[in-house]
């Protein structure tokens, strides 16, 4: 009896959550992740007892030994995405700030990337001499690039268009970081210069990596805030893309 009003309400709260997201933010594969749960969930609500059933045989036990350690295993790698967003902070002397582009809704900017948006505008203030780069091109349900609608965002904010680079071509955290530093060397600032890369702290992790691969030897990271509604399907789909990156990344061109 516990159990099943466990498994409900679990169903119940990830439903919700879902619905929530999809109302917010473009599908993405933390949304998918999050839709998955609640259909394993109500599927397992329902049939329960059959499950528990098969799971009590030899071939049962095996697959459900498989599935425990594979939950764990992603557990370890969440906790591991949560704690490592906070390390390697942005000190305020940097000499340029790089924002990584989020989706659009249309030519709105969305919460995920309004926070990033907030978090480099207050470095910026408390630093500036700093140069901002927005990055990101236009992808899917998105009427403009990402970097032009950060630009705009951040132009009505009273930051000077001389203050601001944009790379408006990218589609991927690496592209973001790669097409932002031929913009910075064209400015004079060097790969050994000190930047922050400024993002939400579930992605700072595999934003600092990438711009270590790609030269930057004195790389930090700006955690921008997160709303709740999308703090779990960020990081459930962070861990995927950390195991991408850690197998199929190693090196870069």
């Amino acid at each position: 009896m516990l159990k099943s009003i466990i498994t409900w309400a679990l169903a119940a709260l990830f439903t919700a959550n879902s619905i929530a997201i999809s109302l917010r933010t473009n599908y993405n594969a933390g949304t998918l992740i999050m839709w998955g749960c609640s259909a394993a969930l109500v599927v397992y609500g329902l049939f329960h007892r059959s499950i528990d059933s098969f799971t009590a045989t030899p071939v049962g036990r095996v697959i459900k030994a498989v599935f425990i350690g594979g939950v764990c295993l992603y557990a370890a790698l969440f906790l591991f995405v949560a704690v490592s967003g906070y390390s390697g902070r942005a000190k305020g002397d940097e000499k340029a700030l790089i924002v990584l582009g989020a989706g659009l809704r249309g030519e709105s900017v969305g919460d995920l990337l309004r926070r990033r948006l907030v978090a480099a505008y207050d470095a910026w203030q408390e630093n500036p001499e700093a140069l901002l780069v927005v990055t990101g091109g236009q992808g899917p349900g998105e009427d403009i690039p990402e970097a032009v609608a950060m630009q705009r965002w951040l132009v009505e904010k009273g930051v000077p268009e001389a203050c601001i680079l944009v790379e408006d071509k990218s589609t991927s955290t690496e592209e973001n970081l790669r097409f932002a530093q031929a913009l910075l060397a064209e400015k004079g600032i060097g790969a050994d210069a000190p930047v922050a890369v400024v993002t939400n702290a579930f992605h700072c992790y595999r934003a600092g990596r990438y711009a270590e691969k790609l030269g930057f030897t004195s790389v930090r990271t700006l955690p921008a805030s997160m709303n709740l509604t999308t703090l779990l399907p960020s990081y459930l789909r962070e861990v995927l893309a950390i195991l991408y990156m850690w197998v199929f990344r190693r090196q870069m061109a």
